[in-house]
């Protein structure tokens, strides 16, 4: 699945109800997490729920990559992981960072249909992933 197809499903989906339910399927999709990667180090605060972003940076090939495993004990929550990772995760920090996610949300129209701490959840879990993008192009150089 790519972000071009997300937001074509989205065109087709005029009804909230419907796109949430997208959404869900969605993170149904997610690769299973390691109960081991549920731990307070890959937890990310800020989250009304519980959510574990896992990093494993790829160093082959020259330039680091970024791959995430996600996970969250709510349906919707696993769906913007299933998003964001579609966005972010199998790339480069330069490219994460050069990426606004938000905006993306904002496309979506997810500002007017997610709670504040839903809403805050989502740019926690953004600022998690730009801050390890950051992180990985300062120890590549």
């Amino acid at each position: 699945m790519t972000i071009d197809e997300i937001r074509d499903n989205f065109a087709l989906l005029e009804d909230w109800d419907d796109r949430y339910r997208y959404v869900i399927e969605l993170g149904r999709t997610l690769d299973p997490m390691p109960e081991a990667e549920h731990s307070a180090a890959n937890k990310v605060l800020g989250c009304a729920s519980q959510v574990w972003l896992s990093k494993q940076i790829d160093r082959e090939g020259g330039e680091p990559q970024l791959n995430y495993l996600g996970d969250s004990d709510a349906h919707i929550v696993r769906g913007l992981i299933a998003i964001l990772l579609t966005l972010y995760s199998g790339r480069t920090p330069q490219h994460i960072l050069a990426t606004d996610a938000l905006a993306l949300f904002d496309e979506l129209g997810f500002r007017e249909h997610l709670t504040p701490q839903r809403s805050n959840g989502l740019r926690s879990m953004v600022e998690r992933i730009r801050s390890d993008a950051r992180e990985a192009l300062a120890t590549a150089s």
